[in-house]
Parts: structure tokens; C-alpha cells; sequence
């Protein structure tokens, strides 16, 4: 009913408006009268007094003569000024026809702009009400406690189901370090293990240690990354205790990106697409392709500029370099540590390429070191399953195929 009204009234109020200046343009302007055509009245009244006062003889026929001349001459003065005033101010038909039309074309276009650009039936939002509401949702927001509490038993997605040698290792490594809590390289692959689990809250717990550990040396991306686990945890609040975390870290590195990005989104969050959108932009446009900000940022940050009112379009994305996985190096690294450990930190990070592979794809090189690292692991069956599937992905790819077929062939699963 209010929808309907309003229409029933914008429609009225445009059509009068449109009505009125194209009556205007039509009439040309005729409703006022020219000086000239005043003086040519004025002239024919002093020519008729002329000839009432000589017929009651107030002035002889030469004076009369002499009077009509003048006021004769001024008569036709006043009629070609009326003349040249009437030429010079009437438009052409054409044009007048033309600037109703453009009158005509001012009115639909406002509509049109409105249908794109207004919204109809909202309210009145003045900017002060809007800075409050924003302030509101920042002073409101929930706690990282409330907002943990409220993903209690909700299902995470995405994330690799690990077998039960994996599960077994979990138990031991957390076992591990809790008989040894201030060993900080247990608490820094439990950190990174739980939230290969989807246990966020528990892998923040850990780094919460970890930067005790460290201190006084813990850096920027300590915090960050606790802030992250965080946030994670609270299913993507960014809550007072996280954004405690991002502050520190930016105190330490203002240009840290994951502390932006997560700024941003605590912006985003609280009513402020503006300045999200002006901190988000400055991220993206100086980051690196392959920053692990970078893809939420070009997934996100077309709606928050159309909530900002800004028309942007997203920089077409580059060739990024090597994705995230289990390396030689890394390979290597592990050698030093004992065998339950390096064996949970290489499945974690083999479990978390193969699920970006799976849902993002990637280069031929990162199949085949997802094939090699499975094979390392014992895991000849999916190492396998990984091989033939990549033969598809890559088919007709001479190159790409070739990279697949070496490190098959190394893994021992190459037919």
C-alpha cells in the first residue's frame, strides 16, 4: 500500500512539473506584453486626444497638423521596435518542440535514475543516524566468549576429513604438549594442526601461548594470526578481544595484511563500507598475487564498493607464484623433528593443498607435488586416485602433462 502510494504521488508530481515547463516552452513566453505595444497604445490615445481638443477648438488646425506629425512619427517608431521584439524573442516551432522534448526526456531520465539508484519504500537515512547506527554496532558487538558460544556445535564446511592415523597423532601431539606446554615448537604445530581440524578456539589457545613464549620478541603476524584463529572461531566476528590483537599487530607493522584485512572487515561489519572499502582497495592494489588475503579480498570487495557507492571495478587478476604446500625444504625441515610430530605437520599441510586443489584447481606443478607428497606419506592409493585425476584435468596441455606423468612415475604410481 505505501509503495503504491508513493509511486501514485512521484508520478504525479513529475508529470505536473513536466507539464508546466512544457507549457511554458510552448506558449513561448507570450503571456507578457512588450514595452512597444504599450508605447503603440499610449500613441493612439494621444492621436485621438488631438483631434477632441481641435474640434473644441483648444488648438488651431496647424498646431493640430503639427502635433499628429510627431505622435504619427513616434507611432510608427514603436511599431517596427514591436516588430523586431516580436521576431527576435519567438523560437522557432522547431526548437520549441525540441526543448519540450528535452524537458520530456529530464523527467523519465530522473525516474530511470531513481529505479536504479533509489530505493523505494526505505526510509529517510540521514548520514548522522547512519554514523550512530554504525557506532552501535561497534559498541554492541559480541564477545569473542559469546560469539564462540553461538558456533558450539554448528558443522564446519570445507574442511578435509583426516583419517584415523591422523586422529591418533592429534592425540599424542596434544598429550605431547601438555606434559611439555612451555615447548614452543609443540605448541606452534598444535596451532597449526587444530585449525587443520576446524578446532579454531583450541588453535588460538596455543598461540595465545606462543606469543607468551616469545615474548618479549613476538611479531606482528603473532598477533595477527591469533586474531585470525579468532575470528575463525567466532565464525567470522570480529570481535572486541580479536581487534585488540589486529591493533597490536598494526602497532608493530602498520602494512601488516592480514591485520588490514581483518580491520577492514571489522569495518565492513559495523556499518562503515566506506572506510572498508578505502582500506581494502589500498590492500589489494599493493599486495602481492599470491598474498593469502588477496582471494577473499577480490571475492568481497565488489559488493563492499557498491555498499559504498563507489563504481570500481576489481584489477584484473595476475599470475600468481607457487601456491602454499609441503616442499623439499619442508621436506628436509621435518627430518629434525621427532617422527609423530613431522608426521602430523606434513599430513597437515599435504590435507590442506589437497583441499584447495579440489575445490580452487591449480598449476600442474602443485598436483604434482600433491602426488609426490601423498606418496612419501604411504598413501599409494590416493596418490594414485590424485595422478589419474590430474591426467584429466591437464588433458591436451603437452606441457602440464608431462610434469604430471615425472611425478607419477617418481611416486611409483605411473602405469
Amino acid at each position: 500500500m505505501e509503495m503504491t502510494l508513493f509511486w501514485i504521488l512521484a508520478g504525479v508530481i513529475a508529470l505536473g512539473v513536466g507539464g508546466i515547463l512544457v507549457l511554458a516552452l510552448l506558449r513561448g513566453g507570450t503571456g507578457a506584453e512588450p514595452a512597444a505595444a504599450c508605447d503603440l497604445r499610449v500613441y493612439r490615445d494621444q492621436l485621438r486626444e488631438i483631434d477632441r481638443d481641435q474640434g473644441r477648438g483648444t488648438i488651431g488646425p496647424d498646431e493640430a497638423e503639427r502635433l499628429r506629425a510627431e505622435v504619427s512619427r513616434r507611432l510608427l517608431d514603436a511599431d517596427r521596435a514591436l516588430k523586431a521584439e516580436a521576431a527576435a524573442t519567438r523560437a522557432p516551432r522547431i526548437a520549441t518542440l525540441a526543448a519540450a522534448g528535452a524537458v520530456l526526456l529530464l523527467v523519465g531520465g530522473a525516474v530511470a535514475a531513481y529505479l536504479g539508484l533509489g530505493t523505494p519504500g526505505q526510509p529517510d537515512q540521514p548520514m548522522a543516524a547512519r554514523l550512530a547506527q554504525a557506532e552501535d554496532a561497534y559498541r554492541n558487538r559480541p564477545s569473542q566468549a559469546e560469539a564462540e558460544a553461538a558456533m558450539a556445535g554448528v558443522p564446519r564446511s570445507g574442511l578435509p576429513q583426516p583419517d584415523q592415523q591422523f586422529l591418533d597423532l592429534m592425540e599424542k601431539l596434544r598429550t605431547a604438549v601438555a606434559r611439555n606446554p612451555d615447548d614452543i615448537r609443540g605448541q606452534e604445530l598444535l596451532v597449526r594442526n587444530e585449525a587443520a581440524l576446524g578446532n579454531y578456539a583450541a588453535a588460538a589457545k596455543a598461540q595465545e601461548k606462543v606469543i607468551a613464549l616469545l615474548q618479549p620478541k613476538a611479531g606482528a603476524e603473532d598477533h595477527a594470526g591469533l586474531a585470525e584463529l579468532m575470528i575463525m572461531a567466532a565464525g567470522g566476528i570480529v570481535s572486541p578481544e580479536a581487534e585488540a590483537r589486529l591493533t597490536e599487530a598494526l602497532r608493530l607493522d602498520p602494512q601488516n595484511g592480514t591485520a588490514r584485512y581483518y580491520s577492514g572487515l571489522l569495518l565492513a561489519q559495523t556499518g562503515r563500507p566506506d572506510m572498508a572499502f578505502r582500506l581494502w582497495r589500498a590492500l589489494l592494489e599493493g599486495s602481492a598475487p599470491d598474498a593469502p588475503w588477496v582471494p577473499p579480498l577480490r571475492a568481497q570487495i565488489g559488493q563492499l564498493a557498491w555498499l559504498a557507492g563507489v563504481e570500481y571495478e576489481v584489477p584484473p587478476a595476475p599470475d600468481a607464484g607457487p601456491a602454499p604446500g609441503p616442499t623439499q625444504g619442508d621436506m628436509e625441515a621435518a627430518q629434525e623433528m621427532s617422527p609423530e610430530d613431522r608426521q602430523a605437520m606434513i599430513r597437515s599441510m599435504v590435507e590442506g593443498l589437497n583441499q584447495r586443489l579440489a575445490t580452487e584447481g591449480g598449476s600442474a606443478d602443485e598436483w604434482a607435488r600433491l602426488i609426490g607428497a601423498l606418496a612419501v606419506l604411504g598413501e599409494a592409493d590416493r596418490a594414485r586416485a590424485i595422478y589419474d585425476e590430474a591426467l584429466g584435468r591437464f588433458a591436451g596441455r603437452d606441457a602440464d602433462l608431462a610434469a604430471i606423468r615425472a611425478a607419477g612415475e617418481k611416486a611409483g604410481v605411473a602405469p
